[in-house]
């Protein structure tokens, strides 16, 4: 399990979802560093906790620094799943952001990139990869980001690197990317539902980007979910506290 000395990459920190795991990194009192394309932002961002090492998971070039010396990596890179700015259309018929580059190759290159020792890596998925014929994930991978997840799952099953995927439903809560550190440190699961976990890929609904960080922290000090993948969707009455161990345990 993880400890106070292993140090954590996460890659996408300053995003909707990697922002939070960082701050719920930070709480426990973890070494955090937070591969960004932008280092200033990440170091305002988390008020200079963290060790901002400026990279690109689409440029292979640019990981040898952020991988240095990592124990664990938790990967929260992503783009739109259709076109939009963020998507990066330079050149209008060969957009540099899409989910193939950051999702496939990205992911491709961060594995590749990875410490042969490294002790686990953690990747954000998405629900409907392996439902990608069926409504409304047909439709959602209308531009391949299924496509490019599932690849980015195959290519971290199959390095030998020990894993966690998590593939959750449709994002809720979030992203407080417009927020300092107290904020996202604060940052509480909106409404009152609970959060159920099962191998495979077999929920639809709803998932708060807080309960992703979190099972992606929380997943770290359980060697249950090591080498396996799971869905997680937030559903029914949340209990005061969620024991994050209990819901592994089913896995």
């Amino acid at each position: 399990m993880v400890s106070e000395r292993d140090k954590i990459l996460v890659a996408g920190a300053t995003g909707g979802v990697g922002q939070l795991v960082v701050a719920k990194l930070l709480a426990k009192n973890l070494q955090v560093r937070a591969l960004t394309r932008t280092r200033a932002k990440a170091r305002s961002m988390f008020d200079n906790r963290v060790d901002a090492v400026e990279g690109d998971i689409r440029y292979s070039d640019t990981l040898a620094e952020a991988v240095r010396d990592i124990d664990y990596i938790i990967c929260c890179t992503g783009t739109t799943a259709f076109p939009s700015l963020r998507w990066d259309f330079t050149n209008f018929f060969q957009p540099s952001n899409t989910p193939e580059a950051v999702d496939s190759k990205g992911v491709k290159n961060l594995v590749a990139a990875a410490p042969s020792d490294l002790k686990r890596l953690v990747f954000v998925s998405s629900a409907g990869v392996l439902r990608k014929d069926e409504l409304p994930y047909n439709i959602l991978n209308a531009f391949g980001v299924l496509d490019a997840k599932l690849a980015g799952e195959k290519a971290i099953v199959s390095s030998g690197i020990p894993y966690t995927i998590i593939r959750p439903a449709r994002l809720i809560d979030g992203p407080y990317t417009s927020y300092d550190l107290n904020t996202l440190l604060r940052a509480k699961t909106d409404g009152k539902k609970g959060v159920k976990i099962e191998s495979g890929d077999c929920f639809s609904g709803e998932t708060s980007r807080i309960d992703v960080a979190n099972a992606c922290v929380e997943s770290l000090f359980s060697d249950n979910t090591i080498n396996k993948d799971f869905s997680i969707v937030n559903d029914g009455e949340r209990p005061e506290n969620v024991d994050w161990l209990q819901l592994f345990s089913r896995l």
